[in-house]
Parts: structure tokens; C-alpha cells; sequence
């Protein structure tokens, strides 16, 4: 139970074994001595959870004095004048992120990295409590050219900010007003030539990006999936790759069957990393970055060797993924199984009870498409 805190209790108060242990004064709350695992002893003043200030070193500071400064704090504090001392955007950033490993999966953390990171890049040095709404809008009004991207910005930074209000870094979300235009829903589709023309171009590529953008022709699957893709979530025995529960977007494992193409691409791969495609500069792993990231340099360099192709986006390659096959005949809950989509014809009632893996329709469809454009290259390169 504290005590009324006196000089003599400071003088005796041993050091503790490790840590630092606190004498608190009953005659002040809030007020006390901590004594560190070397000896140090300072007067300190508790303004709140995991707040508190030093006030200074005993005897260069005498109790009296000490308690004085302590009154004079608490009095501020109670009087609205007390604020949590500074913090830069790029400090919380960072907090943000390194907390957000422990909540959320890989994929969204990275996301967030990318997002915030990258858009948020100019404002790293500013005072939290400087950031206001305009300058957020003045961010929204550089991506008006990709609403997308704009609408995943605001979502990020609305998500780090009310972070930063929870640890009242800031009083209030400066996204908190603001929404994001909608961008329409796209359908491209690219052709038949347009996908052998790409194809083309990434097969001599440099790495990643060539590879990455044979994988998503051949598999559907979403940029962060093959982005984010492990070397142990593949079994080149059974030639399959599993996408854990904890990684996929509706937190269901997803295992994915390939055929020869892919088999082909994965063993030219460089092994440097758990992961099969790292960022391209080791400093990056240090910043909490794992795997290869700058997905917009990458594409406006692979985009200028493709003049005669209509603009189109990685993700439009998952959509002529899902148009080929149903072109091949394949079933639409087959289609469904392979994008790993709970939806459709696995919504409601039918998800919860319909267990049927149809790993082996899967495969089928796989080799088809395989084949289809294995057929589509040799024809149009006039092999």
C-alpha cells in the first residue's frame, strides 16, 4: 500500500533485480520515484495508460520541488491543458503496421504497407495532429486517374487513422468525411491475341513480373495470391498449390491443382527466399516488406512494350481466366472452385453443406485452358 513518500524511503529504496519498480506517494496520486535496475531514481508524474512524464532525477531535484511540478502537471491535465506529446505520420505508420501483423493477415498488412506507405510518403515528417482533411484530399484528387486505387487508399487511411484516435495520437479522423468516387465496374476481357502478346512479353521479362504474369494467365488467381505465394504452400508432387485459411480473402484454404506450364515456370524460379517472389531489394525486408511490391513501376515498364495492346489491369487477366473457361465448357461451381469464390454457387445454404472439393474437375479444367493456349501461341507465332 503506498506511503506518504518521504526522503529517507527514497534514499533507502534498493534497486530492483530487473526492470524498474515505483514508489507512489499516497499524499499525491500519480505521483512517485522509480528506481531502475542500476539505481537511477526519478520523479515521475502517471497521466494516463502507458503515459508518463519525468519530471527529474533525485537528489538533483529535491521531493519537495519535485511534488510541487508533479501538482502543477496534474492540475494542467485536469484542466484540458495536458496533450500527448508529438508524433510524427511516419512514426505511427510504423506502429500502425507492426501492430497490424499481430491482428491481421499477411496479405492485408502488405496491402496496407503499400497503400499508406507509398501515398502517405510526403507527409512521413508531419506532426499527426498537423495532418488535416485537405491534405488527404489533396492525395485523392493525384489518383483521380485510378479511382480504384484512390478507394483502397481512403479505406487504408481511414483504418490507420481511427487506429491513431484509439491511441489518442489525434483527437479526430481527418478521412473521417471524405468518400471516395466510384469507379465503374470493368469488364475487360482482353483477346485471344492480346493474351498471347502478353504471354509473349513475360516470357522474356525480367523477374518477377514476367512470372507473376504467366501464373495469373494460367491460374486466375489474384495478384496478392501469386505475389504473396510460398515456396511450402506448393507440392510439386501432386502438383498443387494450397493457399492457406489465414491468407485467402474469405479466410477458406484454397487448393489449387496445375498442369505442366506452371510446373515449368516454378522450377526456372531462383530459390533466394521462402517466398517465391521477394522484393527485389534486401533494405525492403528491414521496412516490413516481404515480397515483391511497386506492382504499378512494374506494369507501366511492362505496358511500354505492349503499344498495340488497350490498357488492361492484372486482375482483367483473371477475368479472361473465367471467360476461356466457360468458353471451354466448363462448369460455372468448377470456375467458382478455382478463383476460390463462396459466392454464386457456393453461397448461403449450399457452402455450408456442399464439401465436394472437385479437385479433379479442377485439374481438368486447368489442362484444358493449358492446352488452349499452348495451341494459341504456336498458331499466332507462326510456329
Amino acid at each position: 500500500m503506498p506511503k506518504i513518500l518521504t526522503e529517507l524511503a527514497i534514499r533507502a529504496a534498493e534497486p530492483p533485480t530487473n526492470g524498474a519498480s515505483t514508489l507512489w506517494d499516497a499524499s499525491l496520486r500519480n505521483f512517485g520515484c522509480r528506481v531502475s535496475q542500476g539505481g537511477a531514481k526519478s520523479f515521475i508524474v502517471l497521466l494516463g495508460s502507458g503515459r508518463r512524464k519525468t519530471i527529474g532525477r533525485y537528489p538533483i531535484i529535491s521531493l519537495a520541488a519535485a511534488r510541487a511540478e508533479a501538482k502543477r502537471v496534474l492540475a494542467e491535465k485536469t484542466l484540458g491543458k495536458d496533450t500527448p506529446p508529438a508524433i510524427v505520420l511516419g512514426e505511427a505508420l510504423e506502429l500502425f503496421l507492426t501492430d497490424a501483423q499481430r491482428r491481421n493477415r499477411p496479405r492485408t498488412v502488405n496491402d496496407y504497407a503499400r497503400l499508406l506507405r507509398r501515398h502517405l510518403a510526403k507527409l512521413s515528417k508531419v506532426p499527426l495532429d498537423n495532418v488535416a482533411t485537405r491534405n488527404i484530399v489533396h492525395i485523392l484528387d493525384r489518383l483521380g486517374a485510378t479511382p480504384s486505387e484512390a478507394a483502397h487508399f481512403l479505406a487504408a487511411a481511414r483504418i490507420f487513422f481511427n487506429w491513431c484516435v484509439r491511441r489518442t495520437y489525434v483527437s479526430a479522423n481527418p478521412c473521417a468525411k471524405l468518400t471516395a468516387a466510384k469507379s465503374p465496374p470493368r469488364e475487360r476481357v482482353l483477346t485471344n491475341a492480346e493474351v498471347v502478346k502478353v504471354w509473349q512479353c513475360a516470357t522474356t521479362y525480367p523477374f518477377p513480373l514476367g512470372a507473376v504474369v504467366r501464373l495469373l494467365i494460367l491460374t486466375g488467381q489474384r495478384r496478392g495470391e501469386i505475389g504473396l505465394l510460398r515456396w511450402h504452400w506448393i507440392d510439386e508432387q501432386k502438383r498443387t498449390i494450397t493457399f492457406p485459411a489465414d491468407f485467402t480473402k474469405n479466410r477458406r484454404s484454397h487448393t489449387l491443382p496445375y498442369g505442366q506450364m506452371v510446373a515449368d515456370i516454378l522450377a526456372s524460379l531462383p530459390r533466394t527466399s521462402s517466398y517465391v517472389f521477394p522484393p527485389a531489394h534486401e533494405h525492403l525486408k528491414g521496412a516490413g516488406v516481404t515480397a515483391v511490391n511497386g506492382w504499378s513501376n512494374l506494369k507501366r515498364a511492362f505496358d511500354r512494350l505492349l503499344d498495340d495492346v488497350a490498357p488492361w489491369t492484372l486482375h482483367d487477366l483473371r477475368r479472361t481466366f473465367a471467360t476461356n473457361l466457360a468458353a471451354l465448357g466448363v462448369r460455372l461451381e468448377v470456375t467458382e472452385k478455382l478463383l476460390n469464390h463462396i459466392s454464386g454457387s457456393f453461397g448461403g445454404v449450399v457452402g455450408i453443406y456442399q464439401r465436394h472439393t472437385f479437385q479433379d474437375e479442377m485439374r481438368a479444367a486447368t489442362e484444358a485452358w493449358e492446352a488452349k493456349l499452348a495451341q494459341l501461341i504456336v498458331s499466332r507465332s507462326g510456329v
